[in-house]
């Protein structure tokens, strides 16, 4: 018998609410847990009601990312100054971000199967040959040379990174989601690198990823966030054949469902195929994957040039939706807001910026923000009768 937890008043009570209904539903999942469905007239008791797609939120774009080193800086001035008018962005630490309101974060990373590859990077020869300064070694506790995921931008040049390897980094998350378990679902956006620059300097060839990598990156997924910490593409699927008709007819998850947890998104479209070898429709897979609207294992789809009418679209047919509001530093240099403007009016869920409301652009004070300080709100192209966007999420 489950009990029947009567429609607190106070944020104080929602919490402890909430955890209870996890906790029973935790231990009997296969019972219908009688917690009393929560109303409009009782603001923030909407979570029943309010699906992770009726929201919007403010993500950042590399969240890793430290910044070039001083010597790098100065040797790819003498050479590309556009290069590094475009790397001239910085984030604090993951934890930080989240605490300032950021509900997504980008890491990019690269396989290390063997560890080392990246332990040893190239540039500092380059540096040094170039009779600059030489740039110390980020990473002298040899972290890099064990093998896993490791969390860059581009190797050789653009190394350094505010958590390191990948695992360091979703340790960080986890440990910040468990000491706010009421938080709206943290989107970790995943791209993985494969590719060498242009050009005529003898760049780390990376490994490539292959089906069994991304069984890897799976498992070291699985490895630090629990079944029940993740919102995952068999659970949002259910019993429909494919994840895009479960979108489509079912929806996806509740806040009430999503709350305390983190969702893994995959980056590249083209690597699709690969991580889907095996695994129809993302069968027994962690990762959603950057699909084509439409095709079986479409629910999460990325449109960073996509015009507001077209991702409206897509946002009103069930998808999640990322899109960004800045890149390459461009928007921020001359505070055109107007990229910003389109994404916000979307409806996209997900907007991606190098400029969170903590971390204004240095030339212009621009930024990516929600109206009256709030980190996360209804969504303008869906909007419901129950969702109250200043009761999402406060801090």
């Amino acid at each position: 018998m489950f009990p029947v937890f009567p429609a607190p008043q106070s944020s104080l009570l929602r919490t402890l609410q909430s955890r209870l209904c996890r906790r029973y539903t935790a231990i009997g999942a296969s019972f219908v847990l009688a917690c009393l469905p929560l109303t409009a007239q009782q603001p923030g008791n909407f979570d029943d009601q309010v699906h992770m797609n009726e929201i919007q939120v403010i993500g950042s774009h590399n969240s890793y990312h430290a910044g070039l080193t001083p010597g790098m800086t100065k040797l790819l001035e003498s050479k590309s100054p556009k290069v590094v008018e475009g790397l001239d962005y910085q984030h604090a630490d993951l934890a930080t971000q989240f605490s300032g309101g950021i509900r997504q974060i980008e890491l990019d990373i690269f396989a290390d199967s063997k560890g080392g590859l990246y332990a040893h990077p190239k540039g500092p020869q380059w540096v040094a040959n170039a009779g600059l300064p030489a740039d110390p070694d980020p990473y002298p506790d040899g972290r890099m040379m064990k093998p896993g995921f490791k969390v860059m931008h581009v190797q050789d040049i653009d190394y350094v990174s505010t958590c390191q390897p990948l695992i360091a980094c979703l340790q960080t998350v986890r440990t910040w989601s468990q000491a706010h378990p009421e938080h709206l679902p943290l989107f970790i956006l995943i791209e993985t690198k494969q590719g060498t620059p242009k050009s005529s300097l003898p760049f780390t060839t990376p490994e490539q990823f292959t089906s069994a990598t991304f069984d890897a990156l799976d498992q070291e997924i699985r490895s630090v966030f629990s079944a029940d910490e993740m919102i995952t593409p068999d659970q949002v699927r259910g019993s429909f054949a494919t994840l895009n008709e479960a979108i489509r007819k079912q929806g996806w998850p509740t806040l009430a469902q999503a709350r305390g947890k983190v969702v893994f998104l995959m980056d590249q479209r083209p690597v699709g195929p690969v991580y889907l070898d095996g695994h129809p429709s993302l069968r027994g897979r962690v990762i959603f994957t950057n699909a084509v609207p439409g095709q079986p294992d479409a629910a999460f789809t990325e449109e960073n040039d996509g015009s507001p009418e077209e991702i409206a679209a897509l946002v009103r047919e069930g998808y999640l939706v990322r899109t960004r509001s800045d890149s390459d530093t461009k928007e921020a240099r001359i505070n055109d807001t107007v990229p910003r403007r389109h994404a916000l009016a979307s409806g996209a869920q997900i907007i991606s910026t190098d400029y969170p409301p903590s971390e204004p652009a240095k030339w212009t004070g621009y930024k990516v923000s929600f109206p009256d300080g709030l980190m996360a709100r209804c969504n303008p192209v869906l909007p419901t009768s129950t969702c109250i966007s200043s009761e999402l999420e406060t801090k």
